[in-house]
């Protein structure tokens, strides 16, 4: 399933707004305008299906920090969170709990949780409905039933499904959006575990932090295209040629081939830009493809002349995943253009909100 568009209500600068997707998105604005917003609440949706939506709430400094900043109408405040896949659509309401005495007054609370499909004549059928903490669903017959457990106020019901052969629709969304994957920070310092050798396992989708590179790596060498990833390689780095070197207790470590040199680079040699692109390579060639691939500032610390290279990582990673990528570098979003015909999407800020700028504007200013 891919994703049609998503809806952001009341989240920091974010208003209210709605954004179509394709397969390639490519989200530019100036600073401010709200782009780590819409890629953050992007992650918060992934998050609260599988139950770490309150700690991911958390760590943005909790409920009173991520809500819309702008006046507020007479009404309840509220974060609402939506996604229109291509069968059905899901939306996630949470607020503040009532005032009491609990040390925990500030976690958010579902006040709301929908997912439904339209049926031929545009009526919404719902496999979900949640009001606070009870929840109507439909079950294996179709049957409109009560959610027979007892629900967790500050997490989704999708994310406490325990028996999902029970509710095959909802366990399919949530099975979707666990594929997710996001890659916003990437460790390059010197301390990076990137840059060791580490115990190795079968990965065919780079974990969020690439703490697992050498490994992921090495499965798109024995069991993905090889000879793309070499050719990827090739175009950033003209010459060389990567190898894992692994040891007895399976340990790898990444090994560059550089021209000229007589000896291999280990990777605590590697620049920052040069480290940075392997993780890319290793997220967007995949042998197992996440159906959706997000990623925050890809082109932080590398060098303009590895644009290419990335705009055509990106853009080969879009036969087999929906991608979704936070760029400050306009060089970036045209080269994909030239090379997909995907134009980027760009916000601005006006009076404080983040708005879509009209695509036909967007393209006038640009090319002035």
């Amino acid at each position: 399933m891919s994703v049609r568009s998503i809806t952001v209500d009341g989240y920091r600068s974010i208003k209210r707004l709605r954004l179509s997707l394709g397969r390639i998105n490519v989200i530019v604005g100036p600073n401010g305008s709200g782009k780590s917003n819409l890629y953050r609440s992007m992650y918060l949706l992934s998050e609260s299906v599988n139950g770490r939506f309150t700690p991911a709430l958390a760590g943005e400094g909790g409920m009173p920090s991520v809500l819309w900043g702008g006046e507020r109408g007479r009404g309840p405040t509220r974060l609402t969170l939506g996604v229109e896949l291509d069968e059905v659509s899901y939306e996630l309401s949470c607020g503040l709990p009532q005032p009491s005495d609990s040390a925990f007054a500030l976690d958010p609370e579902i006040k709301q949780e929908n997912i439904w499909f339209s049926d031929e004549s545009g009526r919404k059928v719902y496999l979900l409905q949640r009001k606070g903490p009870s929840a109507t669903v439909r079950d294996l017959d179709g049957r409109v039933v009560k959610f027979p457990l007892a629900l967790t106020t500050s997490e989704s019901l999708l994310s406490q499904i325990r028996e999902p052969h029970l509710y095959p629709e909802l366990s399919a969304v949530r099975h979707e959006m666990n594929d997710w994957r996001f890659y916003h920070y990437f460790a390059t310092d010197d301390a990076a575990v990137a840059r060791r050798p580490a115990l190795g396992i079968s990965t065919p989708v780079l974990s969020h932090d690439g703490h697992d590179l050498a490994a992921a790596l090495q499965t798109i060498s024995e069991l993905g295209d090889a000879d793309a990833m070499n050719e990827a390689i090739d175009r950033a780095l003209p010459g060389a040629a990567l190898r894992i070197d692994v040891d007895k207790q399976c340990r790898m470590a990444i090994r560059l081939n550089m021209p000229g040199m007589r000896r291999e680079l280990e990777a605590r040699e590697f620049s920052d830009g040069t480290l940075r692109y392997l993780y890319l390579l290793a997220a967007l060639s995949s042998p197992r493809p996440p159906s959706l691939i997000a990623l925050n500032e890809p082109e932080t610390s590398l060098h303009p002349d590895l644009i290419d290279a990335l705009a055509h990582l990106i853009v080969q990673a879009s036969r087999h995943s929906q991608l979704w990528v936070v760029s400050h570098s306009e060089l970036l979003a045209h080269r994909i253009v030239e090379l997909s015909g995907n134009d980027p999407i760009r916000l601005e800020i006006v009076e404080g909100v983040t708005q879509v700028l009209n695509r036909s504007e967007f393209f006038s200013r640009t090319t002035r």
